[in-house]
Formats: structure tokens, C-alpha cells, sequence
């Protein structure tokens, strides 16, 4: 009796769950074939600002950068700036201690000697003349050809006695310029660079030679941009355009710049044509700029202020023409209606519409669900 009651119970629910798979099946292909609504982002035209833009990379350099350069050839004995201070025009930067060149010290000082036993000659002669023209014995013309003569041999002198502390020295005593041996800062600024050291050879700089260079020099108050733009773009740039310069090296700061240069040449790098281009860059009495940091610069090819504008993904653009997807209902279920609208400038994330919508209008955009 009890066996036949076990049986009936299992019997019984096998049934039941037959019945509910063949159930769970039937149900499962009913909802696969219904068909799937989707849920669109509801968005609505606002009022902005729509700029398109180009980007230049390059670097922020002073506009004047000098390099100091010796007048006279020697070795550094004193070093009395560094890379970082700030200097004066004309304020030392180093001395120089002059090494002569023998041929030349010997020809100096030969001349020296020949200059010295030639005025002692003809002041011998001068001052006979004019013993002789005092007493009455010589004429004039005479007297006064000695004279010359002897104020020339003084000349000689001085002259080559300048000459020889020229070159031994580097300058003359009786010279009212300043010293050669003291190289001096030719502008007001800050010192970006001291290559040399106590004790190197330097190289005066003359019509053949450079120089060597003795310190950088530069006005970090004046800064200008100097980038590169693709030729794709430069036709559309020109002079003083605005840019917002942003430095790698300053993080969460803009700067003003204006545009000053465009190159009428391009260079070829990387396989594109690039456009070097230069703009002065305005900089806050709070901000320290460095020579050489890297940065980008932002032109703003086209500006439309206060215009309606939606999200560029929500244009349906075909051939020359662009819609949208007017929303006309949106419970219980979102109904959209085609409508044709104008467009006008992107910035490739909004884009302007001219003609077609108003600020009360909604527009489908982008999938967020999907409902069964």
C-alpha cells in the first residue's frame, strides 16, 4: 500500500515538471520573438560656444638669447656668475688672464725699443734746436721741423708702449675702454648657460672665428612660442590669431599667446610638410616659464559664440543633407519622427544647427537599454 502511494506521488512529479520545461520552453520562444524596443537617450538643444582648432607642438624659447663672446684670446681665471642668476648689462661675468703669443710679444717689444732709441735721438736734436733757435742761430721753419719731428717720436713711443700692454695684458693703461680681459654682459637678463670652466682656453671672437662662447644670455620675460603646423592647416592660420598655450611641465595652467609668424616655407619631417610658426606668449608676474619646456598651442580656426547646438552623433547626415530623430512621444513608449535640420560649424562633439530645432525641442540620441 505504501509502495502504490510512493509511486503515485513520483508519478505525480515527474508530470509536474514535464509540464513546467515544456512550459519554461514555450515561454522562452515567445520572448526571443518579440521584438526588442530600445531605449534612446533623450537629449535637447542648448545655447554655447562652437570653435574648431588646430594643434601646434613645439617649445616656449626667449625671443633674445645672446651669447657672450670674448674680445681677446686667454684662459678663464674667474668665474663670477652661474647658470641661474640673473645679470646686468654690462656687470662682469668672468675675467680673462692673457696668455701673449710669443712672436708677437717679441715683435712688441722690439718696436718698444726702436721707438725708445729713436726719441732719445731726436729729443737730443730737439732740445740742441732749440738752444740754437732761442739764441737766434737757427730760423724758425727750422725749429719748429724739430719740434714736430720730436712730438712724433713721443707718439711712436706711447703708441708702441700700448701696443706691448695690448697684447701682454690685454689692454693699454692710458685706454679709457673698458678692460677686454672682463667679459661683460651685453644685455639684461637671466644666465641660462656658463659652459666654460676656471682655466679653459678661450677663443676671441674676430672675422674668422666665432668665438668661444663664455655664457648664455637671455630676457625670460619675453618668451615666445615656436611650433610646427601641418600643411593641411596652415592655410587657414595667419597673423595675430590667439592661441591658449598649454605647458607639459605646468599642469592645470593656460597661457595667452598671440600669433606673430607664419612660415612661407614648409619643411619636411616625418614624411609630412610642417609650417614652423611663432607667437608671443603672455605670461602672468606669478609664473616662471624655463627655457625649452615643451608645449602645445591651440588656434582657434573658426568661433560661433551663443549659437543652439546638440551632440554631432545625433545628426543622421545623407548626401548633402542632414536629419535628426525628432522625438514625438516618449511614454509609455519612445516614438521619433525623421526631421530635417541645417547645420553649420562643428567642433567634431557638437555641432551648430542654423535652421530646424529650437530650444524645446528633443532629440534622440544615443542607446542606454534595451527592454523585452
Amino acid at each position: 500500500m505504501k509502495n502504490r502511494i510512493v509511486k503515485k506521488i513520483l508519478r505525480i512529479l515527474l508530470l509536474i515538471v514535464v509540464g513546467g520545461a515544456v512550459i519554461g520552453t514555450f515561454y522562452f520562444l515567445w520572448k526571443k520573438a518579440q521584438p526588442e524596443v530600445i531605449v534612446y537617450e533623450i537629449v535637447t538643444p542648448e545655447i554655447t560656444d562652437v570653435e574648431t582648432k588646430t594643434v601646434a607642438t613645439g617649445n616656449v624659447e626667449p625671443r633674445y638669447e645672446v651669447l657672450i663672446k670674448p674680445q681677446i684670446s686667454g684662459i678663464i681665471s674667474d668665474l663670477y656668475k652661474e647658470a641661474g642668476q640673473m645679470v646686468k648689462e654690462g656687470e662682469i661675468i668672468a675675467r680673462i688672464k692673457v696668455i701673449p703669443e710669443m712672436v708677437q710679444l717679441n715683435s712688441a717689444e722690439s718696436r718698444v725699443n726702436v721707438a725708445d732709441i729713436s726719441l732719445k735721438q731726436i729729443e737730443e736734436t730737439y732740445k740742441r734746436d732749440e738752444t740754437l733757435f732761442n739764441q737766434g742761430v737757427i730760423a724758425r721753419e727750422d725749429y719748429d721741423i724739430s719740434r714736430a719731428n720730436y712730438l712724433k717720436a713721443v707718439e711712436e713711443k706711447e703708441n708702441a708702449q700700448s701696443a706691448l700692454e695690448i697684447i701682454r695684458d690685454g689692454i693699454a693703461k692710458n685706454s679709457n675702454v673698458a678692460s677686454t680681459t672682463q667679459i661683460r654682459s651685453t644685455i639684461s637678463g637671466m644666465i641660462l648657460d656658463v659652459p666654460v670652466k676656471v682655466g679653459n682656453s678661450v677663443i676671441q671672437s674676430n672675422n674668422f672665428n666665432d668665438g668661444t662662447t663664455i655664457a648664455t644670455v637671455a630676457n625670460m620675460g619675453d618668451m615666445i612660442f615656436i611650433g610646427n603646423v601641418d600643411e593641411t592647416e596652415i592655410g587657414r592660420i595667419h597673423e595675430g590669431m590667439p592661441i591658449k598655450l598649454t605647458i607639459g611641465a605646468i599642469e592645470d595652467r593656460t597661457f595667452d599667446a598671440l600669433l606673430e609668424y607664419v612660415s612661407p616655407k614648409g619643411v619636411e619631417k616625418n614624411g609630412a610638410i610642417q609650417f614652423e610658426v611663432k607667437a608671443a606668449v603672455s605670461i602672468q608676474d606669478d609664473a616662471f616659464i624655463r627655457a625649452g619646456y615643451s608645449a602645445n598651442a591651440e588656434i582657434v580656426l573658426k568661433r560661433a559664440e551663443q549659437v543652439l547646438t546638440i551632440p554631432e552623433s545625433t545628426i543622421e547626415f545623407q548626401g548633402d543633407s542632414a536629419f535628426v530623430q525628432l522625438v514625438t512621444q516618449i511614454e509609455p513608449e519612445q516614438k521619433f519622427e525623421r526631421h530635417p535640420v541645417k547645420v553649420g560649424l562643428s567642433d567634431g562633439i557638437k555641432i551648430e544647427i542654423t535652421e530646424g530645432l529650437s530650444t524645446t525641442d528633443k532629440v534622440r540620441g544615443a542607446p542606454t537599454d534595451k527592454k523585452n
